[in-house]
């Protein structure tokens, strides 16, 4: 890992670039033949790598992308905020191309100058979830875990130590 991709995530989209190629032929390996052991394997990258990243020294996914709102995520955040669901939806969200509720603009606007979220405990389940580096039948979300190694410094060296621990996918 470059000493200065923990500090810089701007310098991420870059490294992730680089490795394009090489990780979308590692994880097209991984789906066609997904080891047993993948999903015991996966947890125990994501909790090595959570132990020692603090994502508040970030917060990179809040700042350049935004998360898919699902219903139960605006029924949530709009209860909290003491809005009714149409009027969060119409002044934090829009539909994107697919269909689905995403932020009207990024960075997210629950992300304050200290790099916490307004909403955590009611945040969407998408970003409770991210980066996904944990999710069970991992290797059925590889393209948007490659996406993430453009946007998480975090997915990136999780990304780069799979690919020491199955050498063989490579």
């Amino acid at each position: 890992m470059p000493p200065s991709m923990h500090e810089s995530p701007d310098k991420l989209p870059q490294l992730a670039a680089e490795k394009k190629s090489q990780n979308q032929r590692f994880f097209r390996k991984l789906k066609a033949r997904p080891p047993r052991e993948l999903d015991s394997l996966m947890l125990q990258l994501h909790q090595e790598e959570f132990r020692r990243t603090d994502c508040l020294a970030c917060a990179n996914c809040c700042k350049t992308t935004g998360p898919l709102f699902t219903g139960a995520d605006i029924d949530r955040i709009a209860a909290h905020l003491k809005l009714k669901p149409g009027q969060f939806v119409e002044q934090y969200l829009r539909l994107d191309e697919d269909g689905d509720y995403v932020l009207q603009r990024v960075p997210c606007p629950f992300l304050d100058a200290e790099n916490y979220c307004l909403i955590y405990d009611h945040r969407p389940k998408a970003c409770r979830e991210y980066p996904h580096t944990d999710r069970k039948k991992f290797h059925q979300i590889s393209a948007l875990t490659v996406k993430n190694t453009a946007i998480c410094p975090a997915a990136f060296r999780i990304v780069e130590e799979m690919k020491k621990r199955l050498p063989g996918y490579l």
